[in-house]
């Protein structure tokens, strides 16, 4: 295997490293999703307090990403996401030997916080890779790739129909640590070590190339598109069990919808080679908002085919999204930069659960769902900004 890997470009092995560590880091935190229903049967949960767990174990991400991203431009991007990983797959484990819910939710709050390094880093390491060309194509790959973990998770989380939820974690926390163990020796044929300093890199960007106004307005636009994202994972097993459907088919129903995700997330990738960013986020999203609220009117039988259409626009956003942070960021600030990004993208993630949470337990789902829907438009009209300072990007590469 070993030999396989070094003979590939360099480029190449970068790319398939950064692609399975995203794996590995999008199972372990969608595998969550298929399980919540369980875990509020198993403790008597309210709406709020699942949606208050899972915000603690995804929300926690955000405080290790900016540190992150600094420690790589001095270390470099390799340790930094094996290690993290290696620290989610042991708070996995914590969380199912967790007893009742408050230890429960200190266990995933602790875990999460691994989860900081794998998307800033791994964006950074393969824009890095692929900084004179085919960067937008590389970069939808990389995030394609986390789609393989989530589509994994529903099929993984079918071990709690016979054993429980509590198995599940510890399969895939025990799993999760030996290959992190096992991709050791390969750091020497993957690793393209830290950043180069200004002068040494940067060479189809200027010194005004990386454009701060362009990035804040980027992260506004990733925050609303993280809150749509995390708060329809959160519901929709929810819609689809108000529907009469069990656990079996809840599963399968969301396989179709991480393998539209992973879909969308390749081609939109490819399209941002093709296309500019905003006309690809009016696509993905509008696509989103209408598919949202159709599936409050879709029967059991065809929400097959509307999970699939879903998970396009619902994760296809997000490659034009990380694409855009590299043609703003110069290389060697992008670290940092893609640290702070996810971490606003994080607030989205965070606050939405929760806040559509205390709307379902006040109203239902199907008001939640429409407020969802109309949230998700608002993203159309604040995109239109981007497209003057992509402009400038663009130009002084």
């Amino acid at each position: 295997m070993l030999d396989l890997v070094t003979k590939a470009p360099q480029s190449r092995r970068t790319l398939t490293f950064a692609s399975v560590m995203h794996v590995w880091s999008d199972l372990f935190f969608a595998l969550l999703v298929p399980l919540l229903p369980s875990i509020k049967n198993d403790l008597g949960l309210s709406f709020f307090q699942v949606m208050l767990f899972r915000t603690m174990f995804n929300g926690s991400t955000a405080i290790l990403q900016i540190p992150a991203g600094f420690m790589a431009e001095s270390v470099g991007e390799y340790w930094l996401l094996v290690l993290g990983n290696a620290w989610v797959a042991v708070g996995l484990i914590g969380m199912a030997l967790s007893p009742v819910f408050i230890v429960l939710l200190v266990a995933g709050f602790i875990g999460g916080l691994g989860g900081g390094t794998q998307h800033p880093l791994g964006s950074s390491l393969v824009s890095r890779a692929y900084d004179a060309r085919g960067r937008s194509t590389a970069v939808g790959t990389v995030n394609f790739a986390g789609d393989l973990g989530k589509m994994l998770a529903p099929l993984v989380a079918l071990i709690a129909i016979p054993f429980g939820w509590r198995a599940v974690l510890w399969a895939v926390g025990i799993s999760g640590l030996l290959f992190m163990a096992l991709s050791i020796p390969l750091k020497r044929a993957v690793d393209i070590g830290k950043p180069a300093s200004k002068g040494q890199t940067d060479a189809t960007h200027s010194e005004d190339g990386g454009q701060m106004g362009g990035f804040a307005m980027l992260s506004v636009v990733g925050f609303l598109d993280s809150a749509t994202r995390s708060a329809s994972l959160a519901f929709l097993p929810f819609i689809m069990a108000g529907k009469g459907m069990g656990p079996g088919q809840i599963s399968m129903m969301l396989i179709l919808l991480f393998a539209g995700g992973a879909f969308g997330k390749y081609v939109v990738g490819w399209l941002g080679e093709r296309f500019e960013t905003v006309t690809l986020i009016w696509g993905t999203k509008g696509l989103t908002a209408a598919l949202l609220m159709l599936s409050l009117a879709t029967p059991a039988l065809a929400m097959a085919p509307l999970m699939l259409v879903l998970g396009i626009g619902l994760n296809g956003t997000s490659s034009a999204l990380y694409a855009g942070v590299a043609e703003l960021i110069p290389a060697r600030r992008r670290a940092r930069l893609y640290g702070f990004f996810y971490t606003t993208n994080e607030g989205g993630t965070v606050l939405a659960p929760l806040v559509y949470g205390v709307i379902a337990d006040v109203f239902n789902l199907n008001i939640t769902v429409v407020v969802m829907g109309l949230a998700t438009l608002l993203i159309l009209p604040v995109s239109l900004g981007l497209r003057r300072h992509l402009s400038v990007a663009t130009r002084n590469a």
